[in-house]
C-alpha cells in the first residue's frame, strides 16, 4: 500500500485527488494539509510514501517545502501538482528536489501513471513540461536537477532516464535487452558476475518488471531503446 499526503490550500482539489485515490487498491490518503508549513510537521509525523503539493500556497510554497523536507532526509517523494506551466515554477520545483511535475489538467490515466513511477523511485515530468525542460537545453540555459547525475548532466538524459537508472544499470539494461546473460555482461563490463546480478537486480525492482520480457518492453514503452 503506497501511503499518499495531499498538501494544497483548495478542499475541492484535495477531495478530488482523494476520490481518484479511493477508486485504487495500491493507494491511501493519510493525511491533508493546505499550507507548507503544516505539511511539514505532517510529513515529518507520518512519513509517506509520496506527499502530493500545490506550488502557490499560503504561509509557505510546496517548492519551499519540498527543499526544507529533503533536508531532514526521509523516504518520502514529492510529486508537484500544479496550475502553472511556467518555466520559472517548474525549473525552481525540479531544483528543489521533487520528483515529479503534473499540471492539474492532467488526465487520471497519467495522474496514476506519473505516482507508480514516482513510488518505484523514479521521476516523471509530464509531456508539457519535458517540452519546457527540452526547449531550455536548446536554448542554451542552465538547467540542472536535483540529486540526480548523468554523465553530461542534461535533462535531455534526464527524461530519456525515468526510472533514474545509474550509468551502470544503463549499460546492464541494453545489453540485458540484446539478449546477453549475466555472465556475457560481466566480461563486457569488466565486472563480477555478482556484480552483474545486484546491479540487474536494482534495475528490475526500479522498472516495476520481473523478468527480461517485462524489461524489454517498459524501456520501449519509455522511449529508453529505440
Amino acid at each position: 500500500m503506497i501511503n499518499i499526503v495531499l498538501v494544497d490550500d483548495h478542499f475541492m482539489v484535495r477531495d478530488g485527488i482523494r476520490a481518484i485515490l479511493e477508486e485504487e487498491d495500491d493507494y491511501q490518503v493519510v493525511g491533508e494539509a493546505s499550507n507548507g508549513k503544516d505539511a511539514i510537521q505532517l510529513v515529518k509525523s507520518i512519513k509517506p510514501d509520496i506527499a502530493i503539493c500545490d506550488i502557490r500556497m499560503p504561509e509557505m510554497s510546496g517548492i519551499e517545502m519540498v527543499q526544507k523536507m529533503l533536508k531532514k532526509k526521509l523516504s518520502t517523494r514529492f510529486v508537484m501538482l500544479s496550475m502553472h506551466d511556467s518555466d520559472e515554477y517548474i525549473l525552481q520545483s525540479i531544483n528543489a528536489g521533487a520528483d515529479g511535475y503534473l499540471l492539474k489538467g492532467a488526465s487520471k490515466e497519467e495522474f496514476m501513471k506519473a505516482l507508480s513511477i514516482v513510488s518505484k523511485g523514479g521521476k516523471y515530468f509530464s509531456g508539457d513540461v519535458s517540452s519546457i525542460l527540452v526547449r531550455k537545453i536548446k536554448s542554451g540555459d542552465d538547467v540542472s536537477l536535483h540529486n540526480t547525475k548523468s554523465d553530461d548532466g542534461s535533462v535531455e538524459e534526464k527524461i530519456k532516464n525515468p526510472f533514474d537508472l545509474t550509468k551502470r544499470e544503463n549499460q546492464i539494461l541494453r545489453l540485458a535487452i540484446s539478449g546477453k546473460t549475466n555472465k556475457d555482461i560481466a566480461e563486457e563490463l569488466n565486472i563480477s558476475r555478482r556484480t552483474t546480478e545486484v546491479h540487474r537486480f536494482n534495475l528490475m525492482k526500479k522498472m516495476g518488471v520481473k523478468n527480461a520480457l517485462e524489461l524489454s518492453n517498459k524501456a520501449r514503452e519509455y522511449g529508453m531503446i529505440s
